[in-house]
């Protein structure tokens, strides 16, 4: 704004004492001081309101003005509720340095004026803004992109002094500002939980803006970057649908602002269907090496395929990978009741959870040993997200850009998914075999895109590694490894690209926000192979993860995973032991258990399942339970005297050991 419109506005009270000539200069901000020497604190282009407490004889008004001048300020506003009228030392000081100089009268509160020019600065960067945003729109649609998400973010922060993020629907940071002196980036968790909120308003159908206080203290304001037709079942893009995250409260911003926040991210959206149009050649590569494996095409046929594939897959590395398989199945229409086993596997109540204190194949799909799943060696791959189309409108308009057509074709008219041995009898390839038509496979694809982006890639998108092909109602992930470390890694010289993909890290990086979106009638199920060295071993990896993600599948909750470490025990057969012969089987050997633990408080099932995890020491057990060794001797004959089963016989403990698995 200019300094001349404070004239024109009579409510605030201000008269012109010297400077006509300069009432043309731009207002770019406001500071109210009665500090002697406020250089430190400028920045130029300000309307300095001032009380005159600075003044304690006529020489300070010289040396007050020549510092304003040297720092280029607009104006300078002083009050008459300290001195009465404006000194005329002030006065001609102003006229010698050029500064235009008003009065501001006694009843008018510095505040109202400050809240005026922050009002109008606001307006006028907003539409300064919005015009660089619709410029950089035209020139990312017509043209290669414009610098990416960062450049929009960038402006957000220099125009409008607000800071975001683009956010995947795990948490992972996709863009944020690069220049310098940026608020610092929230932190994992805080991420996950921003994401967890826009995926539960979108399920719930909430109109954005989204507003969050974090864990961190702070409230974010949420605005979508939607994928996907409008009259697209929400369902088909919630699982990959990005989220701008500014950290500022919405609640009482302006429609302007509010449209504008609107339309950055239908800019962020070009920008996100150029990235998943990049995907096109490493999806096809990916269907036409899982079709090869599924017909039972020779292996040398699949392994010339897969170095066509490698330097599209590897670009720079230059060397055969070696490689995993994640399967992954989505489906919708799963109630709470129907929540365990949901592909047709019995309920296996907490079979994941470690049966006497330890973490065998842990409800997070961990391995025995315990280790936390953050701590596994090179963590989840976490990733971008799968696809994307010209962003949402506040008032739903169509928007452009559609990566697929209303048959869910990609845009290179290759639509026709393998169809899935296992899919439900009378559902179409296409639909997945999902209630409504909801396309499980092509969800599940864009999905696996993203939560397994390699964190360590060095190419412009990380996602350029990661091939996803889907068939019927499940997806399935070849992950290149470039290297695997040979034999067991002391820790000092294990680097993260050689790291494969654990079963307890990935769920562990998804669990929390993937939940959220999938509540209500939604669940996702991963399983994991292990590395395999050469084409021959691919069959047998795709059918390792299946298998897992079977286990996974019989476990209770949203989202759930299995890793290949877990198919070689009991485990692999619990989940498909008949519902009735597993209660049976359970109440016969724990039911009197508890019953004496609910009536005495005697813990004898939690001395069980120590005592089965020391292998029968009485020794070990009886520390671990802070017990003498004759109390524990106690416990576990009144455990024999209940069930009429003796410990030290193998028979018994490997009983009571599937009960309490399966319990």
């Amino acid at each position: 704004m200019r300094l001349r419109a404070l004239l024109e506005n009579d409510t605030l009270g201000l008269r012109l004492l010297g400077g006509e000539d300069e009432l043309d200069r731009t207002v770019r901000g406001v500071m109210t001081t009665d500090l002697r020497d406020p250089s430190r604190y400028l920045a130029g282009g300000e309307l300095v309101l001032t009380g005159l407490a600075w003044r304690h004889e006529p020489e300070d008004s010289e040396r007050f003005v020549r510092i304003l001048a040297a720092a280029g300020v607009a104006g300078l506003a002083a009050g008459e509720a300290e001195l009465g009228a404006v000194p005329e030392d002030l006065v001609l000081a102003c006229g010698r340095h050029r500064l235009p100089l008003f009065s501001v009268v006694e009843d008018v509160a510095f505040a109202t004026i400050t809240e005026h020019v922050v009002r109008q600065v606001s307006g006028e960067r907003a539409g300064d803004l919005a015009a660089v945003v619709d410029r950089h729109r035209r020139m990312m649609t017509s043209g290669p992109a414009g610098g990416g998400p960062e450049v929009v973010l960038d402006l957000l922060r220099s125009d409008l002094d607000l800071t975001a993020w683009v956010l995947s629907p795990t948490g992972r940071r996709i863009a944020g500002p690069t220049a310098t002196g940026a608020a610092a980036e929230p932190p994992a968790a805080v991420r996950a939980q921003l994401a967890g909120e826009q995926l539960a308003a979108r399920r719930d159908g909430r109109r954005g803006p989204h507003r969050l206080t974090a864990t961190d203290g702070m409230t974010y304001s949420l605005f979508p970057i939607r994928s996907g037709d409008p009259g697209d079942d929400v369902r088909e893009t919630v699982l990959s649908d990005w989220v701008l995250a500014v950290g500022a409260d919405a609640d009482e911003w302006p429609e302007e602002r509010l449209d504008l926040l609107y339309g950055v991210t239908q800019l962020i959206a070009v920008e996100r269907d150029r990235r998943n149009a990049s995907r096109t050649v490493r999806r096809r590569l990916a269907q036409e090496v899982l079709e090869l494996v599924q017909s039972g095409a020779p292996p040398a046929e699949v392994a010339a395929r897969l170095r066509v594939a490698a330097p599209v897959l590897l670009p720079g590395l230059g060397t055969a990978p070696h490689w995993q398989v994640v399967v992954a199945r989505v489906e919708w229409g799963v109630t709470a009741e129907q929540e365990y086993g949901a592909d047709g596997g019995t309920r296996l109540g907490d079979a994941g959870k470690g049966a006497y204190g330890g973490t065998r194949g842990g409800p997070d799909g961990g391995t025995r040993g315990g280790r936390d799943a953050g701590a596994q060696r090179g963590g989840a791959r976490k990733g971008a997200d799968g696809g994307a189309r010209e962003g949402a409108t506040r008032d739903g308009a169509p928007r452009d850009g559609s990566a697929r057509d209303r048959n869910g074709r990609d845009r290179n008219g290759r639509g026709g998914a393998v169809r899935d041995p296992g899919a439900r009898e009378g559902s179409s390839p296409d639909s997945g075999g999902l209630p409504g038509g909801i396309p499980g496979g092509r969800v599940a694809q864009s999905l696996l895109e993203e939560i397994l982006v390699d964190p360590y890639a060095t190419g412009p998108e990380p996602s350029d590694r990661i091939a996803v092909a889907h068939t019927g109602d499940e997806a399935v992930a070849l992950v290149p490894l470039p290297a695997l470390p040979n034999g067991p890694s002391d820790g000092a010289t294990d680097h993260p690209e050689t790291a494969e993909v654990q079963a307890d890290a990935l769920l562990a990086a998804v669990r929390e926000p993937l939940s959220r979106g999938l509540d209500g009638d939604g669940r996702l199920t991963l399983g994991v192979s292990a590395a395999v060295h050469s084409a021959d071993g691919l069959r047998g990896a795709l059918e390792e993860a299946r298998h897992a993600r079977r286990v996974a599948a019989a476990r209770p909750g949203r989202v759930c995973a299995a890793g290949h470490q877990e198919l070689a025990s009991h485990v692999l057969l619990l989940p498909f032991v008949p519902d009735d012969v597993r209660r049976a089987f359970t109440a016969r050997l724990l039911d009197p258990l508890r019953e004496y633990d609910r009536r005495h408080r005697a813990e004898l099932i939690p001395t069980l399942e120590a005592f089965l995890d020391c292998d029968g020491s009485w020794t070990r057990c009886a520390a671990r339970l802070h017990l003498h060794v004759n109390t524990l001797r106690y416990r576990v004959g009144r455990i024999e005297q209940l069930t009429g089963r003796e410990l030290s016989r193998l028979e018994d403990k490997l009983d009571f050991f599937l009960a309490l698995r399966m319990s």
